[in-house]
C-alpha cells in the first residue's frame, strides 16, 4: 500500500509537464518514488507505475525562421483526447489517494476509540472491586489467610569453648555458664526456635522454646524448657498501647532487655540480672511506645546497633516474683516499672536513658551448708523484701558506643557466719565500650572492653549466697554473615563460687569462644 505523500503537487507537476509539450510527442509511462515523493520514467526501488502518457510539443519554442507546422486536424484532435484521458487519470489517482487516505485515518481514529474504550473499561472494573471489597459481605474472600498463615519462625543456636588459663583455675565455678570451669569443653548454650507472628489486628503472639537447658542439680543437658509464651493484646490501631499477658521478660534493666542474639559479652551483668533469674516470670505488663519511638526502637536492631528491642517507652507489671519456670511460693505479686528514651541528635547519634524500679517479696530455698548446717530465714512466711533502683544509659555505636547501668536495693542474703539468712543491701552495675567497624570484605566488628562490679547476693540460688564480683573483659565480635558470626573474648574473673559451700572467691583468666548461627 502507498505511503502517504503529496498527491496534490504530483498531479499539478504532471499537468504542466502535459500541457507545456506538443502534440506530436512521443509516449511517456512514468513513476513515482513512495518515500522522496519524485516522479521518475524508469521502474526502481519504491516507484509505483502511475501510467502511460502523450508528450506534447510547446508551440512557443517555434522561432519565426520556420515555418509553423500544421498537422492534420485529426491528429490535433487527438491530442486534445489524450490531454484529456490523462488528466482524468490523474484526478482519478487522486481522487483514490484522498479515499485511502480517508480510510486511513478513520481506521487509526477507530483503533484509537477502543483502545480508550478498553482503558476506561478495565479501570472501571478496577474501581468497582475497590469499592466492593470496602462493603462488609458474610461471605470471606478465599485469599484472606488463615491465623497460622501468619506465623513466622526464627531463631539462634550458640555453640561455646571454654579454656582457664592461669590462675585458681580448679576452682572455677561460673553460675552463668556450666562450661568455664575444670573438666569442662563444649557446650550448646542455647538453641532456640521462636514463633511469632499477629493474629489478628489486636493480638500478637509469641513463643519461644530453649532446646538446651539444663534443670539445677540436673546432670544430663538438652531439656527442651519454655522460655516465653505470651500473647500481646493491642487497644488501638496504631498499637500503641498494649498489655503483655503470659511469661516473657520483666522490664527492669537495658541488658536484661537485650537478647542474648545480640549482647556482644557472652553473659548479662551480675549486678542486675540478679534481680529475675532467666529475666523472666509469669504476670502482665502494660506497655506504651508512641508510634516515633516505636520506629527508632525498631531501627536500632534493623542497624545493627545493639538495640534492646521495643519494651514500652514506659512500662508498668505484676508478677510472680520467684522466677521462670518455678512455682511461686506466696500469694504476692511483684511490682515492676520502668521508664526509658531513645534520643535522636541532628547528626543521626542515638542516646538513650532509662530509669527502673522492682518491688515485692521474695522466698529463698535453703539447705545444708559445708557444716551440714542448714541456714534459718529472718523474715515472715511471705518472704523478704525485694527492692531495687536501678538507671541505664547507652550511647549506641555509631560507631563508638558506651553503655553502662547500676542499681541499688535490698533483698534476702546470707550472713558472715553462713547460719541465717537475712535482710542485706545490694549495688552494683557495669560500664561497656564498644566500636562498630564495618568492612565489605570482612564483615562487621565490634571490639568491645567491659568491666562490671557487683556488692549483693545471688537469691536464686540456695541459701542466696553473697556475691562479689570484680570481672574486667575484653572481646571481639566478628559477623561474617548477618547468619553466621563469632565471639571470642579473655575475662580476668575475680567473683564468688556461689554454687559450693563455703562460697570461696576465685581469681582465673579464662579465654572464651562462641559460635553462633541465626536462622531468620
Amino acid at each position: 500500500m502507498l505511503k502517504r505523500f503529496n498527491h496534490r503537487a504530483l498531479v499539478a507537476a504532471l499537468l504542466a509537464l502535459f500541457i507545456s509539450h506538443g502534440t506530436h510527442a512521443q509516449q511517456l509511462i512514468l513513476y513515482v518514488d513512495t518515500v522522496t515523493k519524485q516522479v521518475y520514467t524508469e521502474p526502481g526501488k519504491n516507484r509505483v507505475r502511475l501510467g502511460t502518457f502523450q508528450q506534447v510539443e510547446d508551440k512557443s519554442a517555434l522561432t519565426s525562421d520556420e515555418p509553423e507546422t500544421r498537422p492534420d486536424k485529426p491528429a490535433v484532435k487527438q491530442s486534445e483526447i489524450d490531454l484529456e484521458q490523462t488528466k482524468e487519470e490523474l484526478r482519478k489517482v487522486q481522487r483514490e489517494l484522498e479515499e485511502q487516505l480517508m480510510a486511513k485515518e478513520k481506521a487509526a481514529e477507530e483503533m484509537l476509540e477502543q483502545a480508550i474504550d478498553k482503558k476506561l473499561d478495565k479501570a472501571t472494573r478496577a474501581a468497582d472491586a475497590i469499592m466492593r471489597s470496602k462493603v462488609p459481605t458474610a461471605i470471606k474472600p478465599d485469599v484472606e489467610k488463615k491465623w497460622h498463615d501468619r506465623i513466622g519462625v526464627r531463631g539462634y543456636v550458640q555453640f561455646r569453648y571454654n579454656k582457664s588459663l592461669w590462675g585458681d583455675k580448679d576452682q572455677v565455678s561460673f553460675w552463668p555458664d556450666s562450661s568455664v570451669g575444670p573438666d569442662k569443653s563444649f557446650l550448646i548454650r542455647r538453641a532456640r526456635l521462636i514463633l511469632f507472628g499477629n493474629i489478628t489486628d489486636h493480638l500478637y503472639l509469641y513463643i519461644q522454646p530453649d532446646f538446651a537447658s539444663t534443670p539445677t542439680g540436673s546432670s544430663t543437658t538438652h531439656f527442651a524448657q519454655l522460655r516465653d509464651a505470651y500473647g500481646d493484646i493491642f487497644f488501638d490501631k496504631k498499637k500503641e498501647f498494649r498489655i503483655r499477658v503470659g511469661q516473657s521478660k520483666i522490664p527492669y534493666s537495658f541488658e536484661n532487655m537485650q537478647s542474648s542474639q545480640l549482647r556482644l559479652a557472652l553473659d548479662r551483668n551480675d549486678a542486675l540480672n540478679s534481680c529475675c533469674r532467666d529475666e523472666r516470670d509469669i504476670g502482665a505488663f502494660f506497655y506504651w511506645t508512641p508510634t516515633h519511638i516505636r520506629d527508632r526502637f525498631k531501627d536500632l536492631i534493623t542497624k545493627n546497633l545493639k538495640g534492646s528491642g521495643d519494651y514500652g517507652m514506659f512500662a508498668f507489671g505484676v508478677y510472680n516474683g520467684q522466677g521462670a519456670n518455678r512455682v511461686e511460693l506466696n500469694d504476692q505479686v511483684h511490682m515492676v516499672s520502668r521508664f526509658t528514651y531513645p534520643y535522636q541528635f541532628d547528626n543521626g547519634q542515638i542516646f538513650e536513658a532509662g530509669v527502673q524500679a522492682i518491688h515485692g517479696r521474695f522466698v529463698p530455698s535453703a539447705g545444708p551448708n559445708a557444716d551440714g548446717i542448714t541456714p534459718t530465714k529472718d523474715a515472715p512466711n511471705k518472704g523478704f523484701k525485694d527492692q531495687r533502683l536501678g538507671v541505664h544509659a547507652v550511647l549506641y555505636p555509631q560507631p563508638f558506643g558506651l553503655q553502662a547501668e547500676w542499681n541499688w536495693g535490698k533483698g534476702p542474703q546470707l550472713d558472715g557466719s553462713q547460719t541465717v539468712i537475712g535482710n542485706g543491701t545490694l549495688n552494683g552495675g557495669y560500664v561497656q565500650a564498644m566500636y562498630k567497624y564495618d568492612s565489605e570484605r570482612w564483615g562487621t566488628l565490634f571490639p568491645f572492653v567491659k568491666w562490671q562490679y557487683f556488692d549483693g547476693a545471688l537469691k536464686f540460688e540456695r541459701n542466696t549466697p553473697q556475691n562479689r564480683v570484680r570481672d574486667l573483659e575484653f572481646g571481639l565480635e566478628w559477623q561474617i554473615f548477618p547468619e553466621l558470626e563469632i565471639v571470642a573474648t579473655y575475662a580476668m574473673m575475680n567473683r564468688t563460687d556461689v554454687r559450693n559451700s563455703p562460697y570461696d572467691r576465685f581469681k582465673a583468666d579464662i579465654l572464651r569462644f562462641q559460635l553462633q548461627w541465626n536462622y531468620f
